[in-house]
């Protein structure tokens, strides 16, 4: 299959309502395979400052499963999530991991990194002769690797992690590494998102990305441009409380400065998503995520934090909501 082929069966496929995007993914990667039936992308994974949630999502990848993920595309070389092995074992496969596959590996991030105290607030490893903080581990393995992804918005702008009053000090990782990050960011990512930029960088390399890093294959329109509510949104008609069927602009749906293909790709098996029941978007891919979204079920001009999303103009106020314009790429 051609890069653009790729492209297009990410973007398309959900859009018309057959949810095959994960059930073509792998063996369109299989097909590449049969090129090099040794070669699967090395991964290491780390998960350091967050609440767990993406790789609970990633466990929820159906069609490929996760069985199938770690079996037929990625060669996961080391997880203090995952993995069997524990302390010494466990740095021992991370050391050799790193040094024999340096600048061949895809290191992928999982939670912010707290700066405050060395770094201290968070660990990845202790063991009787060394602890190792979650800033030393990817300031070490993030020069070594080919390409590094931020899984989910605590890694890729801070997210929930770095929210006031963010006492640990804890940042993106864009923040820490002096080199391209890509940030598959949401709170947490839909699996969908994290297993195509997976296949992307086996078998073209890096995919686009928007201007917060992000690949387009999934945040390249905003929310609001494919909600199933938009129509009540061109009209004017506004929710006046949760279980309205109307746009819930009104109820602080951030859907029009939010950059995700929910709308169409959905979740749990591809059958729901937030609006679809009946909550507003609350914005968690965006970069100022939740500080600019909060208070939730507010309107945008009335949130506590009027930040913008990498420079783009904050919404109107809602009896201006018919002048609301949304790009292409948020």
């Amino acid at each position: 299959m051609q890069k653009e082929d790729f492209v297009k069966l990410c973007r398309t496929l959900s859009i018309s309502q057959d949810h095959t995007l994960s059930a073509q993914v792998l063996p369109v990667v299989q097909k590449y395979r049969n090129n090099l039936p040794d070669y699967k992308l090395p991964v290491i994974w780390l998960e350091t400052n967050d609440s767990g949630d993406n790789n609970i999502a990633f466990m929820n990848t159906t069609y490929p499963y996760l069985g199938q993920v770690l079996t037929d595309m990625i060669d996961l070389l080391y997880s203090n999530t995952f993995m069997a092995a524990q302390g010494k074992e466990a740095l021992y496969k991370l050391d050799q991991a790193a040094n024999r596959l340096s600048g061949k590996f895809t290191l992928v991030v999982e939670g912010a990194i707290p700066t405050g105290e060395n770094g201290l607030y968070t660990m990845i490893a202790r063991t009787e002769n060394r602890n190792i903080t979650a800033l030393e581990a990817v300031l070490w393995l993030g020069p070594l690797a080919q390409n590094v992804i931020a899984l989910g918005t605590c890694a890729s702008f801070g997210g929930v992690s770095a929210a006031r009053p963010n006492i640990t000090g804890s940042v993106g990782i864009s923040s820490i590494l002096q080199r391209e990050v890509i940030n598959v960011s949401g709170c947490p990512v839909n699996p969908d998102w994290f297993v195509g930029t997976l296949a992307h960088l086996l078998m073209y390399g890096r995919p686009e990305l928007d201007s917060l890093g992000r690949p387009t294959l999934f945040y390249g329109f905003t929310v609001h441009r494919h909600c199933q509510r938009r129509s009540y949104f061109d009209s004017g008609q506004f929710a006046e409380k949760l279980g309205d069927v109307e746009c819930m602009f009104s109820l602080g749906c951030m859907g029009p400065r939010t950059g995700a293909d929910c709308p169409y790709r959905q979740w749990i098996n591809h059958v729901s998503w937030p609006v679809k029941a009946n909550t507003p978007c609350i914005g968690c891919t965006n970069k100022d995520f939740p500080d600019g979204s909060s208070p939730f079920f507010t309107p945008l001009p009335e949130k506590s934090s009027p930040a913008n999303n990498d420079g783009q103009p904050e919404s109107p106020a809602l009896k201006g909501a018919e002048n609301v314009t949304e790009e292409n790429n948020v």
